[in-house]
């Protein structure tokens, strides 16, 4: 097969015998629906595609192609991203899938086995952008090109990016992709390539059909790729704020040339509606990157603080026996994970899914238990931090209080008293809207924590894999993870999915600083534990979605159902699943 043609399997007849997945409803019994008394609207599952693949990221980022009415679904399991019919959304179809092997880059290096999918974005004539990981994470990898107005989809090419680019994503016009190129380390830390952001320019519209491969493919040239480095932040020039840790020097594996260049990595990427700035989310830093599209330069970073556990109170103990949502002297990293933005009278706002990550390698690790402090040569807590709350080191580090919390070793350190005077942990356990210029506008604080004690007591904080209550206090809490904007009837919402207990919640942001709760909706079946269960195939087919990742706003002018659509990707339970807005 021509390294020019898509290796394509179709759901009529794929290559070895290989049967598509059936598609089934997928939608539980019994969703968890609560919603605010003057909300406009509900969100309702209407169906989901199944893969029937248990806790192997078979459905993480989603995309959609409103001419086709398709969606570009990542598969991380396979390696390749799966074309879905979704014209009915009831029963949506799997018609074929897209993989790289084998397809000859601009820069002469061929994409090989073993090359990982991990996100996808599509423009309105067709072309999609897939981004690749390659086998060896630290090297670098590739951006697919993919003409997806066929039946069958067609490769263009594929440009040369950045080590591990781990989300892309398009300008409002489409002329250019952005890819966030996470670089993480190797497990040992032998290697930790530097983070970038590579800003590409795409072929033109696909206007002709018959000659779509052949004329995007003459665009296709690796000088069409720019890099958006941080080497401008080296030394005194980091601004305050932005976590620089854990990098080769404290992994002793080496003493870097560009330390905050290695250390930095890009998560995720939104663009102003002008297509001239986009800002990244830099997880582990606590950071946002501004880059200046056209040259593609990073022109700033800005910290983005934390919450203070002393005044927004969590629930911080998965040994408690209850809920229990207490202030604790912790300060929460916000550390977001999906950004998206949108514009008001002129000013862009953007708002984060604070999901917290940790620095956790073979050769360095931040993590530590607030209990294990002053254990194993750790340094103990500075007395002043439990005395200023009202407690003692012992009573504060017992099991039932905040002794089982995750919280970081890279930050808090008294160096002189040898001793922590400050407790930090991941993420907020909810989101943040900030104007561009990163200043604070809007915190969720402890609402989501609050909304789920009453939506769902008897499994608060559960986790994915496994049916549980408070399985998730001790560390993020419902982990918010994936964000859309969209508009409905006029109105501005934030859609933000939960990884862990799951579902997505929906938040009108019209006033970006009076942003207000609307519905949370789960299609998850809570009696069914699938870690648990001794038939996996059977638990996971009933219990609906687990671990919401990335999720795609459909509005009314491109649903089609006339309704506008939020898709979902679940990595734990492999489905894709289609919600409706229903109006009340």
């Amino acid at each position: 097969m021509s390294t020019r043609t898509l290796r394509v399997a179709t759901a009529l007849a794929l290559a070895g015998g290989l049967t598509a997945a059936p598609a089934l409803a997928g939608v539980v019994p019994d969703p968890i629906q609560h919603t605010a008394d003057d909300a406009a609207f509900t969100l309702e599952p209407v169906g989901s595609y199944e893969t029937g693949v248990f806790d192997a990221s078979a459905a993480e980022i989603v995309a959609w192609y409103a001419a086709g009415e398709r969606t570009l679904v990542v598969n991380a399991q396979t390696g390749t991203v799966d074309v879905l019919d979704a014209s009915d959304p009831t029963d949506p179809v799997k018609v074929s899938e897209i993989s790289a092997t084998g397809v000859a880059a601009a820069d002469r290096s061929t994409v090989p086995d073993g090359t990982v999918a991990n996100s996808v974005a599509v423009r309105a004539d067709g072309l999609a952008v897939v981004a690749l990981e390659a086998p060896e994470k630290t090297d670098d990898g590739w951006l697919l090109v993919v003409d997806v107005r066929q039946e069958e989809p067609v490769v263009l090419g594929a440009y040369r990016v950045g080590a591990l680019p781990d989300m892309v994503t398009l300008t409002p016009r489409g002329d250019r992709a952005l890819v966030a190129n996470e670089g993480e380390p190797a497990d040992d830390y032998s290697v930790d390539p530097e983070g970038t952001i590579s800003v590409v320019t795409l072929p033109k519209q696909l206007t002709e059909r018959g000659r779509s491969a052949q004329h995007g493919a003459r665009a296709i040239t690796q000088s069409r790729v720019a890099t958006a480095d941080f080497h401008a932040f080296e030394g005194d020039a980091l601004p305050e704020g932005v976590r620089v840790f854990g990098g080769r020097k404290d992994a002793g594996t080496g003493i870097p040339e560009l330390p905050v260049s290695e250390n930095l990595e890009p998560e995720y990427v939104t663009v102003s509606d002008n297509g001239r700035t986009a800002w990244v989310t830099l997880q582990e830093a606590n950071a946002l990157a501004v880059v200046d599209v056209r040259s593609a330069t990073v022109t700033d970073l800005l910290p983005l603080g934390t919450v203070d556990r002393m005044e927004v109170p969590f629930d911080a103990s998965d040994k408690d026996d209850e809920i229990n949502l207490a202030t604790w002297p912790v300060q929460g990293f916000r550390l977001p994970d999906a950004i998206d933005s949108w514009t008001v009278r002129g000013t862009t706002y953007l708002v984060t899914a604070n999901e917290g990550d940790a620095r956790d390698y073979a050769g360095y690790s931040e993590e530590a238990r607030v209990e294990d402090l002053g254990e194993d040569g750790l340094p103990a807590i500075c007395k002043a931090v439990a005395e200023d709350a009202g407690w003692t080191v012992e009573e504060l580090q017992k099991e039932e209080n905040l002794g089982r919390l995750n919280i970081t070793t890279a930050q808090g350190l008294d160096e002189e008293q040898g001793c922590y005077s400050e407790l930090y942990t991941y993420g907020s356990r909810g989101f943040s809207i900030f104007d561009g210029a990163g200043n604070l506008v809007f915190d969720s604080g402890s609402q989501f924590e609050e909304i789920i004690a009453e939506a769902v007591p008897d499994w608060f904080n559960s986790n994915h894999s496994e049916t549980n209550v408070e399985g998730r206090s001790d560390d993020k809490g419902p982990e918010p993870e994936g964000v859309v904007v969209g508009k409905v009837d006029g109105r501005t919402y934030a859609f933000i999915g939960l990884e862990r207990i799951g579902g997505v919640m929906v938040y009108d942001v019209t006033d970006p600083v009076d942003a207000s709760f609307v519905t949370y909706v789960n299609n998850r079946d809570f009696s069914v534990s699938v870690e648990d269960a001794g038939d996996i195939a059977a638990a996971l087919a009933r219990a609906g979605d687990l671990g919401a990742e990335g999720l795609v706003f459909v509005p009314a002018s491109e649903s089609p159902t006339g309704n506008p659509l939020v898709i979902v990707g679940n990595e734990v339970s492999g489905t894709t699943t289609y919600f409706e807005v229903t109006a009340r």
